[in-house]
């Protein structure tokens, strides 16, 4: 089997770190939201912060990746990271510091999945994004996992060292899980730096605000009116959207359904990733670029399992059910990012077609998570939410194989 490149490697576990944490840092910042006692619809608005910057500065990142090399791209967004987790930990609201690590994660995007189109040729992406997508979910199951330990009442009983005392730390149950999470950026940090200069070089434009702008929406839509990636991008932007939401839904779910404490529920919560893994690695194994857009079915059937949730009575039927959608979810969406990164690479350039992509996808996040801000606000109860949010997704998949049927139906051909 050809081996990928070392540097690979070494983004791959970088990203490992990052995503990790990042996770980690959404269970930890939920925690201090029930810790102030605020209101339950702040939880998803934690996601919304996080998501913004990464439409925000869709025009800039993609253009910023491009100008510099893409491993201190990387240094600077985690050294934000960092930032943002040393201010929650001084007292600053949980909103507010998880936005602004937003704010570094939305500059480390386009680096990140540039270096994988700069350092492999097109044979190897589905492969390439199957180690990523392996990688990345293992991140989610881990970091999950990470921020359940790190809210855990054994560790708060630890207290925080003793050279912590005379900084302005708040006085917070979660002070050590933070300098944990601090600790494992500076760790992404000393990664990124060694990420070498792989000597691509674009073509350099203005940074005028509105010269960005107008760039990016004709770059946008260059990939909306190509077939294979308006069809791919269609996808991964209502994955994206669903994939942020269901992570809430289940934790909601896990505590009201099945009595799991916050702890337990973010444990329940990563068992989906474990599905993801299982099926981003058959992806890269048997689906090739060419063929991806046969897999349509798979997206329908999976907003179509999501209102299973509301039949399952007990935590090993919640395992299985859970470790079933991932596994859908990751045949489905790896090959699909595959395609969708080939096409952005071809059509424009590795970090402007990323930037393109983020956009696009968390935008469709931010819509969904501002939707389920709204009806968790309105009091809704969580059947009705769960079953309105499967149909939701089986509906937006209907109308996306309506729009694109000759294109299937060619890949089928």
């Amino acid at each position: 089997m050809k081996r990928l490149p070392r540097t690979f490697y070494t983004l791959l576990t970088a990203q490992f770190i990052s995503t990790l944490v990042d996770n980690a840092f959404l269970i930890v910042a939920i925690a201090r939201v029930l810790e102030l006692q605020a209101g339950a619809w702040l939880i998803p608005i934690l996601k919304v912060g996080f998501t913004l910057f990464y439409v925000v500065l869709a025009p800039l990142v993609g253009a910023m990746a491009d100008a510099f090399p893409k491993g201190r791209v990387m240094v600077v967004a985690n050294l934000l990271k960092i930032l943002a987790i040393a201010l929650m930990a001084c007292g600053l609201d949980p909103v507010w510091a998880i936005t602004l690590a937003g704010f570094g994660a939305a500059g480390y995007a386009p680096a990140k999945y540039g270096l994988i189109t700069e350092l492999l040729p097109p044979q190897d992406l589905v492969k390439a994004n199957g180690f990523f997508e392996g990688a990345t979910v293992c991140a989610v199951i881990f970091g999950t996992v990470l921020g359940g330990a790190l809210v855990s009442p054994w560790l708060s009983a630890l207290g925080v060292p003793v050279w912590v005392t005379p900084l302005p730390v708040t006085d917070s149950a979660y002070v050590l899980g933070m300098l944990v999470l601090i600790v494992l950026n500076v760790a992404a940090v000393v990664l990124s730096f060694c990420i070498l200069d792989n000597g691509a070089r674009y073509v350099q434009h203005s940074f005028h605000p509105w010269e960005l702008v107008q760039r990016f929406v004709r770059e946008n839509a260059v990939l909306w009116r190509d077939t294979l990636g308006g069809l791919s991008m269609s996808i991964t932007t209502l994955l994206w959207g669903v994939g942020a939401t269901l992570q809430l839904i289940v934790l909601r779910w896990a505590q009201e359904a099945l009595a799991l404490p916050l702890t337990q529920a973010a444990y329940l919560q990563g068992v989906t990733a474990i599905g993801v893994i299982a099926g981003a690695a058959l992806a890269s194994r048997m689906v090739a670029l060419e063929r991806t857009p046969k897999l349509w079915p798979l997206g329908l059937l999976l907003g179509l399992s999501i209102p299973l949730l509301l039949l399952v009575s007990s935590v090993e039927q919640a395992v299985c059910l859970l470790i079933l959608v991932g596994a859908m979810a990751g045949f489905f969406v790896v090959p699909m990012n595959a395609l969708l990164q080939h096409r952005g690479a071809t059509l424009l350039t590795a970090g402007r077609s990323i930037a393109v992509q983020g956009f696009n996808e968390n935008a469709g996040m931010l819509a969904v998570l501002c939707l389920y801000a709204f009806v968790t606000a309105l009091g809704l109860s969580l059947g009705v939410l769960i079953l309105g949010f499967g149909v939701l997704v089986s509906c937006a998949m209907l109308l996306i194989g309506w729009q694109h049927r000759q294109t299937w139906s060619a890949a089928a051909g």
